[in-house]
């Protein structure tokens, strides 16, 4: 995949979570696409941070959207080759400090298979 290619993706998933489209952003994941995040080991234990598939990715990011209305990426930085994109960016929500974060998407034929959160 060319590094352009990738780079549409994340552009769209930036896009798409600061717009809160729901559907949208899930059409960028594949069906048995996973997801680890330190906040999912906070906010559902039982994870160990790790979700799998649609249906908990939906969950996950529905339940984003819901507690945190004003959630908000700024793009700060974005590498793309091979089949992976690596992108900081600042996470804003209102009365919360930003936090710096950094992911990983794993790419293949044009849906996210696999995504991997990084902050302090």
């Amino acid at each position: 995949m060319t590094p352009e290619k990738l780079q549409s993706i994340a552009f769209k998933w930036i896009e798409t979570c600061n717009s809160k489209e729901l559907e949208k952003l899930l059409s960028l994941y594949d069906d048995d696409a996973q997801h680890f995040s330190p906040r999912l080991k906070i906010e559902q234990p039982e994870t160990n941070g790790l979700i799998s598939g649609r249906d908990a990715m939906r969950a996950w990011w529905q339940d984003a959207f819901e507690k945190t209305p004003s959630l908000q990426y700024q793009l700060k930085s974005l590498t793309a080759n091979g089949d992976r994109v690596f992108m900081e960016y600042i996470r804003t929500v209102a009365n919360e400090a930003d936090v710096l974060v950094a992911e990983v998407l794993d790419i293949r034929e044009d849906k996210i298979v696999a995504s991997r959160v990084y902050h302090g």
